[in-house]
């Protein structure tokens, strides 16, 4: 007897579980096999090791400057030069056309269209229009392309970031940076594939929440789960040994609990243990490279003075700007920036500022800083939030006036990593309220960011619960126009 068990009802209990995960691991190589996306393993941990790309790939890296809050168009990349001769005016019933509005605006008798209080400029030999708040991104301005044609279904911002972040407003999804590390690996021995940081805008709201499942692993291995840097104390958290525990100390211990986790596999059969193993591997090689990825003492004062003063300040969307450089020389594929503070539903104009001063010369010197190092164009740039703002005041007509959260279109901007500079795609109505030309759904931006990656959104799968989940859902398609 044991534990109240008859030892032959443990012996079947175990025989069972060594059965179903024997059978489980079969059914996925197998699902892998017929595929094409069957990965080779890692003789030391068993662990799978990167997935082939379907095509060769223009890009091989990712960075994802993230506007948490919703950043509006219409200030910032969509002109709309009617809006002075419509300032005051009530906003069409034909222009809104029903639209589903949010619990801050949909009490309001009144919807009267606010022009910005921005103007716009021409810029590069493009001459692409961007707003005067950004003179620093203006100056890279060939560099880009401007999409003013996204639209999403979500209107409120857990639902919103978490479609767009992991292909479906319902929580439990891979996120992209997930899909990524599960499709490309890692060309690091001693960092993640996934890395993750976030800082907080000048502007009066910097303290929405963002919830770690944003970058999380959902049903994959949890290896490929983003890794957080934080802006003080340890970079990462339990990542130092305890006091006591020297390097050698360390080594032995994980030296024993490997043996220990590779006989569990051998017993269970669960994939989740090697990638356990894989993790602890990680983390003690990450005990030296962090510390020194964090030091940017070797950095040239030329450095700071392109990415700007702020780049010297832990925790600042410069100082993240420049450790993403950091991070993708040294072989990370997946860097996400989430910079707080753009919910603005009032106060606006005194508050767009800040927030652009955060981030334009910063973004500006990344993009500057990767040309000049010859690794802007195999490195995509990704620029925006989940949603864009109304054009119509939320209060009413007011001179520090504030919008609410609009899907039904706004404006991002990609660069680098095969992307066609110097361009801008799509287009909205006058009031910049809803697409007339070429729309972009948050589904077909995943789906051509995979493509620059090498990878046909619709075959980068994983089996879960008795369907193939992807990061596209079951929409999506590539915006080719867009490519170079």
């Amino acid at each position: 007897m044991n534990g109240g068990l008859p030892q032959e009802q443990l012996r079947r209990r175990a025989f069972l579980g060594r059965s179903a995960g024997a059978l489980g691991v079969g059914a996925v190589a197998s699902l892998l096999n017929r595929s094409g996306l069957a990965a080779p393993t890692d003789s030391a941990t068993g662990a799978a090791a990167t997935l082939l790309s379907h095509f060769a790939p223009r890009a091989k890296r990712v960075v994802y400057l993230f506007q948490s809050g919703g950043p509006s168009h219409l200030e910032l990349l969509d002109e709309k030069p009617q809006l002075k001769k419509l300032h005051g005016s009530e906003l069409p019933d034909s222009i809104r056309q029903g639209q589903r509005l949010t619990g801050m605006t949909s009490g309001q008798k009144s919807f009267p269209v606010i022009a910005p209080k921005f103007d716009f400029r021409s810029c590069g030999r493009a001459g692409t229009r961007l707003s005067e708040l950004l003179p620093h991104t203006a100056r890279v301005a060939d560099e880009l392309c401007v999409i003013r044609s996204m639209h999403t279904e979500a209107i409120n911002h857990d639902p919103a970031i978490t479609y767009i972040q992991t292909g479906s407003q319902q929580p439990g999804r891979p996120s992209m940076g997930a899909w990524l590390s599960y499709g490309l690996g890692s060309e690091a021995d001693d960092l993640p594939a996934f890395v993750v940081m976030i800082s907080h805008g000048s502007g009066r709201d910097a303290n929405q929440g963002l919830l770690e499942r944003l970058w999380g692993s959902g049903f994959l291995p949890s290896n490929h789960q983003g890794v957080k840097l934080r802006s003080s104390g340890d970079p990462v958290l339990y990542l130092n040994d305890p006091p006591g525990i020297d390097r050698e100390l360390r080594r032995q211990m994980l030296d024993g609990l490997k043996k220990l986790n590779q006989h569990q596999f051998e017993q269970a059969g669960d994939a989740e243990i090697t990638t356990r193993i894989a993790q602890y591997e990680m983390a003690f090689r990450m005990q030296a490279s962090v510390p020194e990825l964090t030091d940017l003492k070797s950095e040239p004062v030329s450095t700071f003075e392109l990415y700007g003063a702020e780049s010297q300040k832990p925790g600042t969307f410069a100082s993240n700007c420049l450790l993403a450089r950091r991070l993708l020389e040294r072989g990370v594929r997946f860097v996400q920036l989430y910079h707080r503070g753009w919910d603005q539903h009032g106060g606006l104009p005194s508050n767009m500022p800040k927030q652009c001063q955060d981030i334009d010369q910063p973004q500006a010197a990344l993009i500057a800083d990767l040309k000049q190092r010859g690794m802007l164009e195999d490195t995509l740039i990704i620029w925006g939030g989940e949603f864009g703002r109304t054009v119509y005041g939320q209060g009413g007509l007011q001179a520090d006036y504030g919008r609410d959260h609009h899907g039904r279109c706004y404006s991002m901007w990609l660069a680098g990593g095969g992307i066609k500079p110097g361009t801008v795609y799509g287009e909205t109505d006058d009031y910049g309220y809803n697409i007339v030309k070429d729309p972009v759904h948050i589904h077909d931006l995943n789906a051509t960011v995979l493509h620059t990656l090498g990878f046909d959104h619709e075959r980068l799968t994983f089996r879960f619960q008795g369907r193939d989940y992807r990061l596209t859902d079951t929409h999506g398609h590539v915006v080719h126009d867009i490519l170079s």
